[in-house]
């Protein structure tokens, strides 16, 4: 369950809304505009049940998300989602994943402090017996440039 995000949890000055999240409802956001550059090198890595609950993640998910990996595991992954992000944008990504075809795209994902990182992610639908029984997701760093076409995309959509 996705618990209400804490005024106590976020750095600096910040805004609220409310997320109505797929199958889970609405999620209380607190979201400021410090953004945690992506570190060079780096893959953030994890992966979910079929209904896109967290089993694994690596170090640097953690140190990305600014959760601890108990607050992670066992969470939704939607955990992650900025505002900024328009709802179109995840229904291409299950459209895509659910149809066992790898999806790619620019991310803006929501840290624990109410900051936000971007993402290039590549979500991987894992098939046992021609079933999907889970997803990987792999993040690298995506470029200045894309993450600018991006910007200027998502504040066309809804």
């Amino acid at each position: 369950m996705i618990l209400d995000m804490k005024a106590e949890d976020i750095v600096g000055d910040y805004r609220e809304t409310t997320l109505d999240l797929y199958e889970l409802g609405p999620r209380r956001i607190l979201y400021s505009e410090i953004e945690t550059p992506y570190p060079d090198g780096k893959l953030i890595v994890s992966t979910t049940n079929p209904q896109g609950i967290i089993t694994h993640v690596n170090q640097s998910f953690i140190d990305m998300s600014g959760y601890r990996e108990d607050e992670l595991i066992g969470a939704a992954h939607s955990i992650l989602r900025h505002p900024d992000m328009p709802s179109v944008a995840f229904k291409d990504l299950w459209d895509t994943v659910n149809q066992g075809i790898k999806w790619q795209g620019i991310v803006k994902n929501l840290r624990k402090d109410g900051g936000f990182y971007w993402v290039k992610a590549t979500v991987v639908p894992n098939i046992r017996g021609g079933k999907v029984v889970g997803y990987t997701s792999v993040r690298r760093k995506p470029s200045r440039s894309k993450v600018i076409e991006s910007i200027a995309l998502y504040a066309t959509l809804s």
